[in-house]
């Protein structure tokens, strides 16, 4: 059977970005013949011991408990399930020193969804015809913010400034105020705090001025949280989440552990969350009260902020410093590279200015040589200018063991000082 598509359907259908690599990597692996991978390409955190621990552990007692029935076995509200939002006001209202009511909490089945929900209910065509924008003030960014709106011609992204170190062949990115547009026809300003795929951290300094802008015009900023403390307190560097006003907190759950429960949370004004509430009661009721029940258990308990800080976020933090030294050790000081600063993720990010190929034909070099990373250019949703960057860059996932990432990094030198001719 071929079913005629609408033009939504063939929109939402398509093959791009992301999704055209992980189609590629599949096959790579299944058509190895024998050879081994050092995969360094995925999204999907490790399973460390520890956080299965707690997630078994909740998980035995709410079968125990006599909760066990009306958790699975019964529909519930479509703004979540009341403990965990519960947990979530006490948790948050003591570490942050905030006001927060039930009133100010959303559960989502996970953080994707919630943007979508937000691209489709503040963004898109007005009822009078006007087109509101999705802005993602930073590029590159998380590549699903591409495909969260019903209206492609809505997402805008924009080109940022490079802070430059030479010397120690690193870099970051900066939001360029003076090409940043929040205006009347801004419908939400969308980011990721830590960023994937970059491991950049925005500054109090540079987010406040965000939302500022944003404030004007009544616009919501959602803020995708879903690295940031206080779980998975994946922040290599200080940084301090931001409440209030205009600000969307988003989190997920996922890299703490449950990416399979699909657990999004937002926290936000009650006139925000109450329209993202009504999306979400139309699209599927309500998020699935299980891992809701579990999330529960382990905010309410402490366990799930102190195994963050505790074992998680170390654990990554070793993860990028090992492709940190392997590169400044094996990559040749004479050529252009510099990774992205550090600071947050389950990521690196390198640059390689002055490629003399593409970042997919480098990506495809590597695989030669055994190993499998992401292309860069899938990461710059909404960003409609040309600009030779976007494909001289490539994300590196620090899920593999440190033996692969070492291993991983030596052959990508080995790789790109014969791409580069040195």
């Amino acid at each position: 059977m071929n079913p005629a598509l609408s033009q939504l359907g063939t929109e939402m259908s398509r093959l791009s970005g992301v999704r055209a690599i992980m189609k590629d990597i599949i096959e790579t692996l299944r058509a190895g013949a024998g050879q081994s991978f050092i995969n360094l390409s995925a999204g999907n955190p490790v399973i460390l011991p520890e956080v299965e621990q707690l997630w078994r552990d909740c998980t035995a007692e709410l079968l125990a408990s006599p909760e066990y029935g009306e958790v699975v076995c019964r529909y519930g509200a479509s703004q979540g399930y009341q403990p965990l939002i519960d947990a979530i006001v006490q948790d948050f209202n003591q570490r942050y020193g905030l006001n927060l009511s039930n009133r100010n909490v959303l559960i989502t089945p996970g953080s994707q969804s919630l943007y979508f929900y937000a691209a489709n209910a503040f963004g898109g065509y007005t009822a009078s015809g006007e087109l509101r924008k999705i802005v993602l003030p930073l590029s590159p960014d998380y590549t699903g913010y591409g495909g969260v709106t019903l209206t492609p011609e809505a997402l805008i992204a924009y080109k940022p400034e490079l802070e430059i170190d030479q010397g120690n062949h690193r870099f970051k990115y900066r939001p360029n105020f003076n090409q940043l547009q929040i205006d009347e026809q801004t419908g939400c300003v969308i980011f990721s705090r830590p960023c994937n795929p970059t491991g950049n951290v925005l500054s109090n300094d540079e987010v406040n001025k965000i939302t500022s802008l944003a404030a004007i015009h009544d616009v919501p900023v959602l803020i995708d949280s879903a690295y940031a403390p206080p779980f998975p307190a994946l922040n290599f560097t200080e940084m301090t989440p931001l409440f209030g006003g205009n600000v969307v907190h988003c989190m997920s759950l996922s890299k703490a552990g449950l990416p399979g429960e699909r657990i999004g949370i937002a926290i936000g004004e009650p006139a925000i969350i109450q329209a993202l509430e009504c999306f979400q009661t139309n699209l599927c009721i309500h998020s699935p009260r299980y891992g809701q029940a579990i999330a529960a258990r382990a905010i309410q308990s402490g366990q799930l902020a102190d195994i963050a800080v505790n074992v998680i976020r170390p654990f990554y933090q070793r993860k990028i410093a090992i492709v940190e030294a392997t590169l400044d050790r094996t990559l040749p000081r004479s050529l252009p590279w510099f990774l992205h600063r550090g600071e947050g993720a389950i990521f690196a990010w390198l640059w390689l200015d002055e490629l003399p190929i593409t970042d997919w034909e480098f990506y495809q070099e590597l695989k030669k040589v055994g190993v499998i990373v992401v292309p860069g250019s899938t990461f710059f949703p909404g960003l409609r200018e040309e600009w030779q960057h976007k494909q001289q860059c490539l994300r590196i996932s620090l899920t593999g063991t440190d033996a692969e990432l070492q291993t991983a990094m030596e052959r990508l030198a080995q790789v790109a000082q014969q791409v580069y001719g040195s």
